[in-house]
């Protein structure tokens, strides 16, 4: 350590480290940090490199740990007065930044950072600069996100409870020789759905759309033990497409002795057609529905999104011949590994 701080006994170290964990000052960190490598034997040249600071920075943290211990690495800028984007302002914020503008008497539906620095305001009775907030928002892990559109459930919230109960305790309680999946549709487009990508500044990528769309669709299951995946593919999103899905359920589990299926309302899912389907398996397939508008309980919503994700997004094909070629790609491929993981698990 150069001999410039004493070594710290286990005690005070583990203090120091607990410390290092909980701080949310970026500054403060750096102190502590520069403590740390000392006592850990890094040089003061070595230190100050690893941590983007000058050697005579972490000499001056050194002097002052060593002189006043903890309390030395605190702000001393005394001038500035009272730090204010302490612990209580940060907590209070991101509480604001969880809620709606609304909720707090503005008309504007979306936060600005001078209508945050207007609440904050009137709840702490602190007031800070605009750009001052704009490091607050940094220091709670803020960031500009699209909002998730959703429809709320027209039940209610007994009635939904209860139905998402009842689906949870089977599958945490499936008899022996019973199966369960969750199923849904998927609608393939030639024209590319829009996503985020990286771009360099003055850069603008374009996506080639064919123009005349072309659509196919997808019936899928996913089981709900080892996460394999059972699909059929359709020109059509109808009852004859998810009749199919069935019958392909009823070949890929040919010793289940009941095929639990967790599925939404859609209309095809409920059709006569559907009934009559359902009924010829003489108790094989037994449906559970959800809850009106509820994506989130239905797991195999992940693995469609993730197909969007890596494989339709900004795609480049010209046909969708192309396009279902690369879809079926990316599905035998998922189900692969979904069967390698779970025969690992269970090995």
């Amino acid at each position: 350590m150069d001999g410039i701080m004493p070594r710290l006994r286990l005690a005070a170290k583990e203090k120091l480290f607990r410390r290092l964990r909980g701080c949310r000052d970026a500054r403060l960190k750096i102190r502590y940090l520069i403590v740390v490598n000392l006592d850990a034997g890094r040089s003061a040249p070595g230190t100050a490199e690893a941590l983007g600071v000058s050697v005579s920075t972490v000499y001056r943290v050194a002097r002052r740990f060593r002189e006043q211990g903890e309390p030395g690495l605190l702000d001393r800028r005394e001038d500035n007065g009272e730090v204010k984007l302490d612990e209580r302002y940060l907590s209070v914020l991101h509480g604001v930044v969880r809620s709606c503008p609304l909720d707090d008497g503005w008309l504007r539906p979306t936060w600005t950072r001078e209508m945050l620095v207007e609440t904050m305001r009137k709840k702490t009775g602190v007031r800070v600069h605009a750009a001052t907030m704009s490091r607050a928002l940094a220091m709670i892990r803020a960031r500009r996100g699209r909002p998730r559109p959703v429809v709320a459930c027209p039940w209610s919230q007994g009635a939904k409870t209860r139905r998402l109960n009842a689906i949870r305790r089977l599958l945490a309680r499936l008899p022996r020789g019973h199966v369960a999946v969750y199923a849904d549709e998927v609608d393939i487009h030639l024209n590319p759905k829009i996503g985020w990508d990286w771009m360099v500044r003055g850069q603008q990528k374009e996506v080639l759309t064919p123009g005349q769309n072309v659509k196919r669709y997808i019936a899928g299951a996913l089981d709900a033990v080892t996460g394999g995946l059972v699909w059929v593919e359709g020109q059509r999103k109808t009852s004859a497409l998810f009749v199919a899905l069935l019958e392909a359920l009823a070949a890929a589990y040919p010793k289940a002795k009941v095929v639990h299926v967790v599925l939404d309302n859609y209309r095809i899912h409920t059709s006569r057609i559907t009934q009559t389907a359902v009924a010829a398996f003489g108790g094989r397939i037994v449906l559970h529905f959800l809850p009106p508008y509820c994506p989130n309980e239905n797991k195999i919503e992940r693995q469609w999104e993730d197909l969007h994700a890596q494989v339709t997004r900004n795609h480049r094909c010209r046909d969708i011949e192309t396009l279902m070629r690369q879809v079926r790609r990316w599905l035998r491929r998922r189900a692969r590994a979904a069967t390698q993981r779970h025969n690992k698990k269970a090995a």
